[in-house]
C-alpha cells in the first residue's frame, strides 16, 4: 500500500539574524524620525526654503551624535546626492541598486535593506548595513519636480548646492539610504 503525504513538508528554518543586524536597524530606524522632526518643525517656522538649512548643517551634526552614541559610524547617501559627502562607496552603490530593481519589482521602498560581513581595504572585517530612504511627500518640496518647488527652493538650492542631482523624486521613490558601519565586534 503506497502512503502519499501531500502537504507534510518541513517548514523552513526560521532565519536567526545576528545581534548587531538588530542594533544596526534599530539604530537606522532611530535616525530618520529625529530629522523629520526637525524638518517639520523648520518647514512650520520659515517654510521649505529654511528647511534647507536642517538637511545642510543639521542632519550631519545629528548623524555625527548618533555615530558618537551608537558607536556606528552612521551617514545618507544616493544615487542622486545633493551633498558631495552623500555619494556611496562601492558597497553603498551596489545595495542602492538592488533596491532600486527591488522596488521596480514592486517590493515596499520602506522594507528594503541589507547587511553584511565585509572585509575593509586593510583586510579588517566590518559590519555594514543599510536601509532605503524612501520619499516622502514632504521630501518633494525640496527634491521633488519643479512644479513642487518654489522659486525660493530653487535659488537656495542653486546657492548651496550648484551640482544638485537630488531632484525629479515622487512620493515613494527611493530617495537614498542611511547606512551604517563599524568594525566587526
Amino acid at each position: 500500500m503506497a502512503l502519499t503525504l501531500l502537504g507534510c513538508a518541513a517548514p523552513p528554518a526560521p532565519v536567526v539574524e545576528a545581534p548587531w543586524v538588530m542594533q544596526a536597524r534599530d539604530v537606522a530606524g532611530s535616525v530618520p524620525p529625529k530629522l523629520l522632526a526637525v524638518l517639520q518643525e523648520e518647514i512650520a517656522r520659515s517654510g521649505p526654503e529654511g528647511a534647507i538649512g536642517v538637511c545642510n548643517v543639521k542632519a550631519p551634526a545629528m548623524a555625527r551624535a548618533a555615530s558618537e552614541q551608537s558607536g556606528w559610524a552612521i551617514r545618507r547617501v544616493s544615487l542622486r546626492h545633493r551633498n558631495p559627502k552623500a555619494v556611496p562607496d562601492a558597497w553603498e552603490r551596489a545595495a542602492l541598486e538592488d533596491f532600486d530593481r527591488r522596488a521596480a519589482a514592486h517590493e515596499p521602498p520602506a522594507s528594503l535593506e541589507r547587511s553584511e560581513l565585509v572585509k575593509d581595504t586593510d583586510g579588517r572585517l566590518v559590519q555594514r548595513y543599510i536601509r532605503a530612504l524612501p520619499t516622502m511627500d514632504l521630501c518633494t518640496q525640496c527634491h521633488g519636480t519643479p512644479d513642487r518647488m518654489s522659486p525660493a527652493v530653487v535659488a537656495r538650492l542653486k546657492a548651496l548646492y550648484p551640482d544638485d542631482r537630488a531632484v525629479g523624486y515622487r512620493p515613494g521613490d527611493i530617495r537614498g539610504a542611511i547606512t551604517l558601519r563599524r568594525p566587526a565586534l
